[in-house]
């Protein structure tokens, strides 16, 4: 018999009280009782975000939400810098080009974080520049951008700050109003602990005065048509009814635990991750900015990665992710988001250490798990 673990960045696993809560009877979604649940996790999505700002819900993946947020506040042709350190940053670019957008990269090594000077010198060279695109936590590499430091910068400015959260969001720290972050773009399946198909947008009234002239083109993205249906706690377009059951039972959950002690336990479970793996002499990824989502740990010389994940999850029954691009094979990640305590990661920790051992890496077997219980403790 073998037990099932899900540790990848996204889908994470979901709690037992939301699967039950999405497997109860289907109702309609045109009904006082529908706005009634909507308008609820409108306001608990404004917690999760720590926002007053409206957060709009679109029936997509987080990546519907970065896409509204660029066709809303763009016409082809208008300036976007986009930092560019990961097969995130790269979407952001993705997604300019799609609409004839300009884009003034600001490429970053992987593993490593943006420089906020380097952002500052951008936007005075480029002054009419109209977003500032970045990921909170690019997961492809584990990396946390100080997303409160680029916000002081942009707020100095005409342009806005876009964030992709979609990973980070309830697990690393964002401050959407305190750090002037103008949108936030979230997904259902990394630390608000759903399945995937709901991503999220939270739009500032900066971000507000850009909409009415943008001429992209958009049709089920429309923000000005989200606006208006959210203001009745509701949405223009079919939702994805049963997942925002779920939502609510996990938004539930969230605030119930408190925000700060949401992040501080995702703050704790990566650091014994981290701790665990460099006690057997593994190497971080992104060592001097590692994200609370995702630690991304380095593959040792002469092992397989690509072998290595693929033993891990067919043999010891625990998904996780290996390295995308340039990073494939080269580094495995390890996820500890929503739904995941300390017992998570001294299983994920201790099947590791076995697969490891499997594939001819020299450590001494255990010191991983004890190491993180000690950092747990």
């Amino acid at each position: 018999m073998k037990k099932e673990y899900l540790m990848a960045p996204g889908p994470s696993p979901v709690p037992p009280a939301a699967l039950l809560d999405m497997a109860q009877p289907i109702f309609h979604h045109r009904t006082p009782r529908f706005k009634t649940l909507f308008g609820q996790v409108n306001e608990m999505l404004k917690v999760a975000f720590r926002t007053a700002n409206p957060v709009i819900t679109f029936t997509s993946s987080g990546t519907g939400a970065l896409e509204a947020s660029m066709v809303n506040t763009m016409s082809p042709g208008d300036k976007a810098i986009v930092i560019n350190g990961g097969k995130f940053g790269e979407r952001f670019l993705d997604i300019c080009n799609a609409y004839c957008i300009n884009v003034v990269e600001i490429p970053v090594e992987w593993g490593t974080a943006v420089d906020p000077a380097v952002v500052e010198a951008k936007l005075k060279e480029h002054p009419d520049a109209k977003v500032v695109c970045s990921t909170l936590c690019e997961t492809s590499t584990g990396v946390l951008t100080d997303i409160k430091a680029l916000g002081a910068i942009v707020a100095k400015t005409d342009a806005i700050l876009i964030c992709d959260a979609i990973s980070g969001l309830a697990a690393d720290d964002i401050r959407t109003d305190e750090w002037q972050v103008d949108m936030v773009a979230g997904g259902s399946q990394k630390a608000l602990m759903i399945p995937p198909g709901l991503g999220f947008l939270s739009v500032s009234e900066k971000a507000k005065k850009l909409i009415d002239n943008a001429k992209c083109q958009k049709f089920y993205f429309n923000l000005k048509k989200a606006l208006k249906s959210y203001a009745e706690s509701d949405t223009p377009w079919t939702p994805a009814l049963t997942l925002i059951v779920g939502l609510h039972r996990t938004l539930n959950m969230i605030i119930e635990e408190g925000m700060d002690n949401v992040i501080a336990r995702h703050a704790k479970l990566a650091n014994a991750t981290r701790t665990g793996i460099k006690a057997i002499g593994l190497d971080l990824y992104a060592p001097t900015c590692p994200s609370n989502a995702v630690t991304a740990v380095k593959v040792p010389e002469k092992i397989d990665g690509l072998a290595f994940v693929k033993k891990i999850r067919d043999e010891k029954g625990i998904t996780i992710a290996g390295g995308q691009s340039q990073a494939k094979g080269k580094i495995f990640r390890l996820a500890h988001m929503g739904y995941a305590v300390d017992y998570d990661v001294l299983t994920a920790l201790a099947a590791t250490e076995k697969v490891l051992y499997d594939l001819g890496f020299s450590f001494e077997i255990g010191e991983s798990v004890k190491a993180a219980q000690k950092a747990l403790l």
